[in-house]
């Protein structure tokens, strides 16, 4: 199968991810992303947070595109593993590591970041390379449920120093000149940047 959308597994991962509190996309983040590349026509994408390959599976599912996916958590990378054969389809390629530490040669049009949020520069500056000229980087969770810019308040030190991580990157990302940046008012808040040429 090159296409088509497993409803029944879709509805699976999404309970999994519900009874066992694994972090996946939230459904209009998928959506945006989904007619991003439509619209771009984009046939390759690198995502740094595999979890279960919720995102992965229904990416490809609905587009003729190459998934690469990287996960450091070997629980969740069997899961995606299993999830992805279920699936039945081709075009997903599924890498155990962190993703800090792991070698991408190849380039992407669309590159997205959804794993530790605490290292969002890193990631960037890591994987800005694999990027296609005219590809996009997608980084999620920039709202973080409504915390960024409110750190001052959060009195648990533990959150604080990881939205007061996530307000650095944003003031990282919005002052560098290499990509036009668009904060996007969309699930939990995504950032979409693409390259200056």
């Amino acid at each position: 199968m090159v296409f088509g959308l497993n409803t029944n597994l879709i509805s699976e991962m999404e309970e999994y991810a519900k009874i066992n509190n694994v972090p996946i996309m939230i459904k209009d983040t998928l959506f945006y992303i989904d007619d991003m590349i439509k619209k771009e026509e984009y046939k390759s994408v690198l995502e740094i947070g595999t979890a279960i390959a919720y995102s992965s599976i229904y990416l490809r599912s609905n587009n003729d595109i190459k998934v690469t996916s990287i996960e450091r958590d070997i629980e969740r990378y069997n899961i995606a593993v299993d999830n992805v054969k279920k699936s039945n389809l081709s075009d997903i390629n599924l890498i155990y590591g962190d993703a800090l530490m792991v070698d991408i040669k190849d380039k992407y049009d669309l590159i997205i970041i959804d794993a530790a949020k605490s290292q969002n520069i890193k990631f960037f500056e890591k994987y800005k390379n694999n990027l296609n000229d005219n590809g996009a980087i997608i980084v999620d969770n920039m709202l973080f449920h409504g915390f960024v810019g409110k750190s001052s308040t959060i009195k648990s030190r533990n959150l604080r120093g990881l939205v007061r991580k996530l307000e650095a990157f944003h003031e990282y990302i919005d002052n560098q000149n290499e990509y036009s940046v668009k904060h996007i008012d969309i699930g939990d808040g995504i950032i979409v940047c693409k390259k200056n040429i």
